[in-house]
């Protein structure tokens, strides 16, 4: 947990731009950008074989029971490619979106954790706080793709 996180120069800009809109039809939700995260995907076959970068990630976070939901996405109408941040009794657990999943859908591919990091501003939640937060997650997708994804983001809390 780290409180002085809304103070941090990458937050701050983040609420200095307009949120993304990812598709024509989208409705925006938040004013401002809520997310600025890096994702690079490697592709290896023995030897590098390449690698694609994506930064167009949006955060929503819901508190459902005991767990708050931080979903952090790129889905723009025809692919998802992210993370679901499942935080509850002072742990987390991430779950990787599958790259396949439609803007309706919520599909997830089994990943295999290398290194994770998850800093809060804070440990309690409720319906309309603001939460702040950074993630520096590393993972391999399967044999032949590693993932790495690494940020800050901001939103307010949603009740589901």
């Amino acid at each position: 947990m780290d409180k002085n996180l809304p103070n941090y120069d990458t937050i701050q800009i983040l609420s200095k731009y307009p949120e993304l809109k990812l598709y024509n039809s989208e409705i925006v939700e938040s004013k401002t950008r809520t997310a600025y995260i890096v994702q690079q995907a490697f592709y290896y076959d023995g030897l590098l074989k390449g690698s694609f970068f994506f930064d167009d990630y949006k955060c929503k976070a819901q508190y459902q029971n005991d767990t708050l939901n931080i979903l952090l996405n790129n889905n723009n109408g025809y692919f998802g490619n992210g993370v679901l941040v499942k935080v509850f009794n002072n742990q987390f657990y991430i779950k990787d979106i599958d790259p396949k999943t439609l803007k309706t859908e919520k599909k997830f591919i089994k990943s295999k954790v290398l290194e994770q990091k998850l800093v809060l501003n804070t440990n309690k939640f409720n319906k309309n706080d603001s939460i702040y937060g950074f993630i520096d997650y590393k993972c391999r997708v399967d044999s032949l793709v590693y993932k790495h994804f690494r940020g800050y983001f901001k939103t307010t809390i949603q009740q589901n």
